[in-house]
């Protein structure tokens, strides 16, 4: 986690190992629903091991947004970073394990420590950066294109979550995406 952070920004190590002290160890078994609408996001999640999807429901279908796994933070964030009620899913595909914090201990070393608020403003950057880049995606490319590049980003998924996920990530049909995963080296 330490070198994780480090890479997002490097701060004063004692700072950093202190707030890295007050996070715990949190295991989670494979298909559980961490987070439902209508629930707020009490902590932030560091992914040690496993994968979560965070999705939203529509008529009893689900809409993949994203896919968690390590090294990386999970979590519904608008709901932690604004302490509202989450509108989608975070759940667990596999057995999941993770260091959190809580948001109330998170804010307070942020405001005891600015370079702690500095490395996660640029974490939520780093987070915005690629939701952007996501939309572009979903917006401007045809099912073709999102599929190579989401094999390019990401070809280690292909094995390790369900095609009707990930189709539902990039917004293909099933049948579709069959087709694609066919026809494309990876």
């Amino acid at each position: 986690m330490k070198a994780f952070l480090n890479k997002i920004e490097y701060i004063d190590q004692e700072i950093l190992d202190k707030y890295i002290s007050y996070w715990t160890e949190y295991t989670v078994p494979k298909k559980t629903i961490m987070t439902a609408p209508g629930e707020t996001e009490r902590y932030m999640y560091y992914v040690i091991e496993g994968i979560q999807k965070s999705y939203y429901l529509n008529e009893d279908k689900q809409h993949v947004m994203a896919f968690t796994y390590p090294p990386s933070f999970s979590g519904i964030p608008e709901s932690f970073l604004t302490q509202t009620p989450s509108r989608y899913f975070l759940e667990t595909i596999t057995e999941s394990s993770f260091f959190r914090i809580s948001f109330e201990k998170h804010q307070e070393l942020m405001q005891e420590h600015r370079e702690i608020e500095t490395l996660f403003r640029k974490a939520t950057e780093l987070v915005l950066i690629g939701m952007v880049q996501r939309h572009y995606e979903l917006m401007a490319f045809n099912i073709s294109q999102r599929f190579k590049s989401f094999a390019q980003r990401s070809p280690h998924l292909f094995s390790l979550v369900s095609h009707k996920d990930l189709a539902s990530y990039l917004r293909i049909d099933s049948t579709n995406f069959s087709k694609l995963f066919n026809t494309i080296k990876i």
